[in-house]
Order: structure tokens, then C-alpha cells, then sequence
């Protein structure tokens, strides 16, 4: 088994044990919204359905980046989620695939199209990798192995510091970014890890040729804390666990930009998408609440896919909005 084998595994476990690690710190309970006691409209009514990457959602929802690799486990993990997107009419995105070209049987893990034809698929790898060994085919190859809709880039300078075999090379990235937009067919978002993307960033970004950032904020998994716990002294990684920017300040600060938002980090329910949108999101994502499920079948994803779809459904009717039109241009809803 390679290191980067040896990483996710390690990683899933930890996830998947220590409920500490999702740091739960609650910021979109800090939003308060404007309940209708008379929405003028009927349940039944609402249509939360959206587009993304050029394809129908029933509603604004992605399965954000997990894992994926060549052990049964992570080939289960991926192909639970895939099926459960497909069938629900959501997103999804796969963990990190710098693996592909360290072990050639994790490809199966990512082979996902054939039990996921219509879902949007998203691929992934890490930027500062481009830094490192990777390039532009290795991008390509990513993309192709997935059939992807569009390649996110990670940005996680946080989760590399405090890793012990971390790569904290950051240096002129946004040429490289740059060049892998160019070279893509696809299109390429970039992506935080659990530590936000702030306004000078976002304009960085953009200079890059991006449209689309997954803010993913502080506020969830805290990835320092997971890479603390794989280090010999986790202190570090205790000390950095809370920093970062929170989900809802994220996206208050990028709201300006002509940009395509993906809110993820600490989104916990239905009632926090309802809240995100508000604040400028266009697609919600969650990854550690379909971890458990993921482990045990299609259906328990399911089971909380449509759990998460009826809370957002609900929140939106208490607000009087009919659709996802409405409720992303009511900024008075936020009292």
C-alpha cells in the first residue's frame, strides 16, 4: 500500500471515529430569517430544482469531496455516494485523485459514470500539487478518468502545513491555476478546505480565469485537527483547528464578485442552505454526514439526501418563497 493509500485510509478512520473533529461551531445559527406566517403559497408548490455545470438538480445540493483509492473500502464509499446522487438528482464530488498515479487500481474508485450517467461529476486535485510533479495531463486524465462535468482545484494550505508529509510549496500558483484553465475542455473551480477563500483571493482567482469557488469554510471538518491527530504532537494542528474564514462570512465577502458560489463547510442542514443561498450560494455541499451512510449503503444515503432535500423544501416554504429564483434574490429575508 503507497503513502497516499495509506493517508486515506488513515484519514476515513479518523473521520469516521472522532466526532470531535467537526467542529460544529454553529456560525449560520448566528443567521436569524424572516418566518412568513402567511407564505401565500402551498407546499406543494415549491420548486427547488436548479441548474449546475449544464444539468438539472432537484435541488441546489452537491455530495462534497470525500475519499477515494484502491482498498474495497473506498471503492465502496464512492460508488454508495454515486448511485445515491444519481438517484436523487444531486452533485457530486470525489476526494483527491493524486492517487491515480500512485496506485493504478484506485481508478476503479473513480470510474463512477457507469452507475452515475446523468449526475454532475466533479473531480479533484490539489493545486499546489501543480507546484510539486503534476501537470496539465495529469489533469486531463483526472477529468477523463471520472467523464468529470468540471475539475476543482483544492486550496488547502492549512491541511499542508500541519501534515506530516505535507507540501507547502504555494508559491506562484495562480499562473499555474491559470494555465490549467486554458487547458481544460471542462471547467475548473477552485476550492477551500475547511479554512474559506477571502476577497483577495477571490480576485486572484478570477485574474486565473475562475468562475466558481467552493468557499468551504471554517465551521465543519476541521482538517488541521484530522492532520494533528496523524502527526506526533497534535497540539499544532489543536491550535489551528478554528482558524479560518467562517462559511457565512465567506460568502458575504465574495457576494460581490461575478462568481459562481458553492457554500460547504459547517452546513449541517437544510435550514443552513436556505441561509447560504440568501447569502449569495448558488449549490450547497456536505461531506462528513454522508461518511457513516456511505460506509453502509446506497439507501442510508439516500435516506439522508432526501431528509436534507425535505428540510430545505420546508425552510423555503416558511419563507414564502416559490422557488430558488426567489429566495436567492431576498436579501430582506435575513432579519
Amino acid at each position: 500500500m503507497s503513502q497516499l493509500e495509506t493517508r486515506k485510509a488513515q484519514h476515513v478512520k479518523i473521520v469516521a471515529e472522532n466526532a470531535a473533529m467537526d467542529r460544529q461551531r454553529n456560525y449560520f445559527d448566528d443567521i436569524r430569517l424572516m418566518h412568513r406566517a402567511l407564505p401565500e403559497i402551498n407546499l406543494d408548490e415549491i420548486d427547488p430544482s436548479v441548474e449546475f455545470l449544464g444539468k438539472k438538480l432537484t435541488f441546489p445540493f452537491m455530495i462534497s469531496a470525500m475519499t477515494g483509492g484502491a482498498s474495497p473500502l473506498l471503492q465502496k464509499i464512492n460508488t454508495h455516494l454515486a448511485e445515491a446522487a444519481e438517484a436523487e438528482g444531486i452533485a457530486m464530488g470525489v476526494g483527491s485523485q493524486r492517487i491515480l498515479f500512485a496506485e493504478p487500481a484506485a481508478e476503479s474508485s473513480f470510474a463512477l459514470r457507469g452507475v452515475a450517467p446523468n449526475t454532475p461529476l466533479l473531480a479533484n486535485l490539489g493545486a499546489v500539487q501543480f507546484n510539486e510533479n503534476m501537470t496539465l495531463q495529469h489533469a486531463n486524465a483526472a477529468v477523463d478518468v471520472l467523464q468529470a462535468d468540471a475539475l476543482c482545484l483544492h486550496l488547502n494550505p492549512l491541511q499542508e502545513a500541519i501534515q506530516p508529509e505535507g507540501d507547502t510549496h504555494f508559491s506562484n500558483l495562480r499562473k499555474k491555476i491559470g494555465e490549467i484553465v486554458q487547458g481544460l475542455e471542462v471547467p475548473v473551480i477552485a476550492k477551500a478546505v475547511g479554512a474559506g477563500i477571502s476577497a483577495p483571493d477571490a480576485a486572484l482567482l478570477i485574474q486565473a480565469g475562475i468562475h466558481t469557488i467552493d468557499v468551504a469554510g471554517s465551521g465543519g471538518t476541521s482538517w488541521s485537527w484530522v492532520e494533528g491527530e496523524r502527526s506526533d504532537d497534535p497540539s499544532l494542528g489543536t491550535l489551528f483547528q478554528d482558524w479560518g474564514i467562517p462559511t457565512p462570512l465567506a460568502l458575504q465577502q465574495l457576494a460581490p464578485f461575478d462568481l459562481t458560489l458553492i457554500a460547504s463547510g459547517g452546513i449541517r442542514s437544510g435550514i443552513d442552505m436556505a441561509k447560504a443561498m440568501i447569502l449569495g450560494a448558488s449549490i450547497c455541499a456536505m461531506a462528513r454526514p454522508f461518511l457513516a451512510p456511505a460506509m453502509e449503503s446506497t439507501d442510508a444515503v439516500r435516506t439522508v439526501i432526501r431528509r436534507i432535500k425535505r428540510e430545505f423544501t420546508v425552510a423555503i416554504f416558511l419563507l414564502g418563497c416559490k422557488n430558488i429564483q426567489a429566495l436567492k434574490s431576498n436579501g430582506d429575508l435575513i432579519l
